[in-house]
């Protein structure tokens, strides 16, 4: 998302807050204590481990509650970034480049919750267009510029609706948490 795409709300007179979700749904409360391992995550967002990875390791998505702090410790992704996973996957399927998906990525990570769900991403497939409103959609489709769209209201849901069944994980502050092979290997050590 360049300057000019990222800003295409405020340019067109239309205030950069939306007004409302796209659906009219209310926003949950998001408790950013607990959170969702890396293979939940990758099952809500549909993204492989690898890529989950990668991703965390370059700074693309990286988990807010807890990031990995050496061998064994586990990540633990908040709602919101899973949601952000999810849309990084469907602008990586419609051939939108990395470099495109980080700015908008960067730009997400800016907005606050409530103006996350009422964004729809727009793509010609070279840049991505933020569009708060339906008109904005509409000026941006005529132009020719909008050749698919992602709701990220309607990824929300989705997401919420993945997760719901999921196990979660509450982060233990200033403690460090290991996966259980490093508990055996710490046992195994000690003994």
């Amino acid at each position: 998302m360049s300057g000019s795409d990222a800003t295409a709300g405020a340019a067109s007179g239309v205030p950069q807050r939306a007004q409302g979700m796209l659906f009219g749904d209310s926003l949950p409360d998001l408790d950013t204590e607990t959170g969702y391992r890396g293979p939940t995550a990758c099952r809500a967002a549909g993204i492989t481990y690898r890529q989950l990875d990668y991703w965390a390791r370059t700074g693309l998505v990286e988990p807010s509650i807890r990031n990995a702090s050496g061998s064994g410790s586990q990540r633990l992704y908040s709602f919101r970034d899973i949601l952000v996973l999810k849309v990084v996957k469907r602008l990586l399927d419609t051939g939108v480049s990395l470099q495109q998906i980080r700015s908008a990525v960067h730009h997400l990570h800016e907005r606050g919750v409530d103006d996350l769900a009422g964004i729809t991403l727009m793509s010609d497939g070279a840049s991505v267009y933020e569009c708060t409103s339906a008109d904005e959609v509409i000026d941006l489709v005529q132009g020719g510029q909008g050749v698919f769209g992602i709701a990220v209201g309607r990824v929300w849901r989705e997401v919420e609706g993945s997760l719901a069944e999921l196990p979660t994980e509450r982060a233990e502050r200033g403690a460090e948490v290991e996966d259980e092979l490093s508990q055996r290997r710490r046992a195994r050590d000690a003994g």
